[in-house]
């Protein structure tokens, strides 16, 4: 019995990401840390917020994390403490989420956008390197979908530049490039724990990772209205602190990372042997010496939009990450940057297709979805 030849079984509806899943699996353990917060009202700051910071930098490796209250100020933050100021240039992927280039536009330095290369859609190094120049302050490489950028040639790049590297390590908590950890490379890191993320909040959150003691310093000042001291206001900072709540549900999700990331690698693989011979769909592929955090699951194929809306008609919860790239967006057009710079990027907008993908993802459920991705493919060709 082949794919398009199985029968529907209808499953409900398949979620992109499922979180209940995740939250009733915490939800013992962090109930009695919630009551003592709530007991204590210890709601900014506190043991909570110490806690998961230490334990977020010691999981990447890092000597020191500092929580924010959302990924997007994370990597401003993050750019500033590292040197990035305004009318600078800051090299970044043309295909990522606007944030990255948002964080860069916020503190007035200019978005410079290069294209990834075909096969992983990762920021391309030949291309970054082509684009530093005298102006050039960081580079930000992109780990994106879950797996790592070409780290190796892009500190290579910047130590020869002079310029620091920092990390959108938004969607690769847990991603390793021979055992050392998204997070870790650059000489800071932002991540994002948006529920959806691998490690997720129950609401917005954020963190940078360092091993540079002073670098992290500035971070929390900024962070803190610019202060170092009550009331002592050295700088123009804002307020982007880690809300104690969501430090409670990241460090209890933190102690499940590494399992759910295994079961993610485990269904990554099962999604390649179900769709190895739907013609026309092509997989994402792993590299050597990586270990994918699998963050979403990305096939490209033609027709996109036409399979996608089938498979939101049969209650398959697949997306888009993401349609448009940064230069072509309303935005982003005071860079200057049209339709033809970025050909790579531009190209996989219009056929990459977010699979549901999530720790909790059973077989069959995926089954379900490889079975509809084949009919689709089959009924658009037909059309």
């Amino acid at each position: 019995m082949s794919l398009t030849d199985t029968a529907h079984v209808d499953m409900g509806h398949i979620p992109l990401v499922d979180l209940p899943a995740q939250m009733a699996e915490i939800a013992g353990d962090i109930a009695q840390e919630l009551g003592e917060v709530l007991r204590t009202a210890a709601f900014i700051g506190g043991p909570a917020v110490s806690r998961f910071e230490d334990a977020y930098a010691r999981f990447t490796g890092t000597a020191h994390c500092i929580g924010t209250a959302n990924g997007t100020d994370a990597l401003e933050l993050a750019l500033r403490a590292a040197g990035v100021r305004p009318g600078g240039e800051v090299i970044l992927p043309a295909n990522t989420f606007v944030a990255t280039a948002e964080a860069v536009a916020r503190i007035g330095a200019l978005p410079v956008l290069v294209d990834v290369d075909p096969g992983h859609l990762l920021i391309d190094p030949d291309a970054a390197a082509a684009a530093v120049t005298g102006r050039t302050q960081a580079i930000v490489p992109v780990h994106l979908f879950g797996q790592l950028a070409p780290m190796p040639q892009i500190l290579d790049i910047a130590l020869a530049a002079g310029i620091p590297v920092v990390e959108d390590a938004a969607q690769s908590q847990g991603a390793e490039w021979h055992g050392q950890v998204s997070g870790s490379f650059g000489t800071a890191a932002a991540t994002s724990f948006y529920p959806g993320k691998n490690l997720g909040a129950a609401g917005d959150a954020g963190a940078v990772t360092t091993g540079d003691p002073d670098l992290a310093a500035t971070v929390r000042m900024l962070g803190a209205h610019g202060s170092s001291e009550k009331y002592v206001h050295d700088v123009v900072g804002m307020n982007s602190r880690l809300d104690t709540v969501q430090a409670v549900v990241l460090d209890a999700k933190l102690a499940h990372l590494p399992r759910w990331n295994g079961l993610r690698r485990e269904a990554a693989a099962r999604y390649g042997a179900l769709l190895a011979d739907v013609p026309g769909v092509s997989a994402p592929q792993g590299r050597d010496g990586y270990t994918d955090a699998w963050h979403l699951y990305v096939v490209q194929l033609e027709n996109r939009d036409g399979v996608l809306a089938r498979l939101n008609g049969a209650g398959i919860g697949a997306g888009i990450h993401y349609p448009t790239p940064i230069h072509l967006t309303k935005a982003f057009s005071y860079l200057g940057k049209g339709a033809g710079d970025f050909p790579v990027a531009e190209a996989a907008a219009g056929r990459i297709l977010s699979l549901p993908l999530f720790p909790h993802i059973t077989q069959a459920q995926q089954e379900r979805v490889a079975d509809a991705v084949a009919r689709a493919v089959r009924q658009v060709r037909l059309q």
